[in-house]
């Protein structure tokens, strides 16, 4: 899907890490929310508190969930499943698109 219609979106941006991540929430009307955001180049360590899906929409990044070792690298049209109450590390070298699904 290329657009979200029908939705509102919180004007105020959430700015984390310096700037280094930026994102904006949507909500739709069933109550759902999203985050579009954009991930400059760094390695950050970010905290869950629901269940996400992280998809790729522009950009790659390496990341490693709580509790493993290995790294994964994710592109435009992928995606990573991050637990609720756990972490996950990610790298990039490139600015990384995403969408975040909550629950």
């Amino acid at each position: 899907m290329a657009q979200y219609d029908n939705v509102s979106v919180v004007k105020a941006a959430n700015v984390y890490f310096d700037g280094k991540c930026v994102s904006h929430t949507v909500q739709f009307a069933d109550g759902t929310k999203k985050t579009v955001g954009v991930i400059l180049p760094s390695s950050l360590t970010f905290n869950t508190g629901a269940p996400e899906i992280m998809e790729g929409v522009g950009g790659s990044c390496r990341v490693r969930l709580k509790g493993e070792t290995d790294w994964k690298t994710y592109g435009a049209g992928q995606s990573f499943d991050v637990p609720g109450n756990s972490s996950f590390e990610i790298g990039c070298d490139e600015p990384y698109h995403y969408v975040c699904h909550f629950g």
